[in-house]
């Protein structure tokens, strides 16, 4: 069963009913829907101001729709928090990366892992040794174990981008939203990037905005095209590739 199959039979862990969202006078998303499944790959892509980042806003708990639902492992999270979404199993990583250039490599994942603790067992301090293997195994997932006593302020773009992403899957989470990942890497950091997610394919659903639309044919199984705030068309890449209409709003748009 290839990935694309194997993702259409898994059940929905996201579903996005009728969401709207409105600033003012601008209508941002205008009645979107949208399905990710269980262990999919799910590319959201259209031209600038087309709503994306907004949807991934809603999603997070960073924007809360003026209307429609967000659920999420089958319960309503449409004003949930970040915080509380986190919890339930959804991890962010946005554009710009919010690693602590202070802190070692080891630490950053380290703190990431730590987010989900108790406040108890923070000030006990033994969350530092209980957590070592996932931290550890995060680092070596994306390529950062040779990295982990270096200040994150001596990595490369690339390698930030890498170690924050290795930050929001220590937690173990079952949604993964990816803001733009290869944003300002060179063509062989993208490559390596596609390489260092693929591991991740069928145990964690992941949702990317990319404009990088060669990256995101080659990693995503689904992908969802956005226009003026509404849903274009939602398929395989074959479907997308093949539909006419999103052929004319990227030349319209560009």
């Amino acid at each position: 069963m290839t990935a694309a199959v194997a993702a259409t039979a898994a059940a929905p862990i996201l579903e996005i009913r009728g969401v709207h969202k409105v600033f003012g006078a601008l209508k941002a998303l205008d009645g979107v829907d949208m399905q990710v499944r269980s262990g999919e790959f799910h590319g959201l892509i259209g031209p600038n101001g087309s709503g994306k980042s907004t949807l991934m806003k809603a999603i997070a708990g960073e924007h809360l729709p003026t209307s429609g639902t967000v659920t999420f492992k089958g319960g309503d999270i449409t004003r949930a928090t970040p915080s509380e979404r986190s919890r339930a199993g959804m991890s962010i990583k946005f554009q710009i990366t919010s690693v602590l250039p202070g802190l070692t490599v080891y630490d950053n994942v380290l703190l990431a892992t730590q987010a989900r603790e108790g406040i108890g067992s923070l000030l006990r301090s033994s969350s530092r040794r209980r957590l070592h293997g996932k931290v550890w195994a995060a680092l070596e997932q994306f390529r950062m174990l040779h990295r982990a006593d270096d200040v994150a302020s001596s990595l490369s773009h690339g390698e930030q981008q890498w170690l924050e992403i290795a930050m929001a899957m220590a937690t173990g989470p079952d949604l993964l939203l990816l803001d733009e990942p290869t944003a300002g890497m060179s063509i062989e950091e993208r490559r390596i990037t596609g390489e260092l997610l693929e591991p991740i394919r069928g145990r964690c659903a992941v949702v990317i905005v990319e404009h990088d639309l060669d990256f995101i044919r080659e990693i995503c199984d689904v992908l969802t095209v956005l226009d003026q705030g509404a849903v274009l068309n939602s398929g395989t890449i074959e479907t997308i590739q093949n539909c006419e209409k999103v052929r004319q709003v990227y030349v319209r748009r560009t």
